[in-house]
């Protein structure tokens, strides 16, 4: 599985953004899709992830409202809109995929065993807020 993530760039707090994942070598609508973020000299946070159909989607507190998740298995991509950015935001984002909804929630709750990962990972795109 090959995930490429894009659409970041350098952002005013306030302004808005669409991050999309692209996948090659596989059907994406096998897979539960999530965004992850590693900000400059921090951990890698979970912030949210959408069902394999699309009909289920969960975030993180710290981006819930500002955030929506969507996907279109037809096109074989998972989109990630974010809103009212804010320097806080500043991060690499990452697409992942994984077969596991429950597993990615948990990692986004911060309630999973360090031992588990997802299954694949995207490489990153990053978004630059400005204050």
């Amino acid at each position: 599985v090959q995930l490429q993530a894009s659409g970041g760039g350098l952002v005013q707090a306030g302004g808005s953004l669409t991050l999309s994942c692209a996948a090659s070598r596989v059907s994406l609508e096998n897979y539960v899709m999530s965004w992850f973020r590693q900000a400059p000299g921090k951990g890698r946070e979970g912030v949210s992830c959408i069902s394999s159909s699309g009909d289920r989607s969960y975030y993180s507190d710290s981006v819930k409202g500002r955030f929506t998740v969507s996907r279109d298995n037809a096109k074989n991509t998972v989109f990630l809109q974010i809103h009212s950015l804010e320097p806080e935001d500043t991060a690499t984002y990452y697409c992942v995929a994984d077969k596991n909804y429950y597993l990615l929630k948990a990692l986004i709750d911060g309630v999973a065993p360090e031992s588990m990962s997802p299954e694949h990972w995207g490489q990153g795109t990053l978004v630059t807020v400005s204050s």
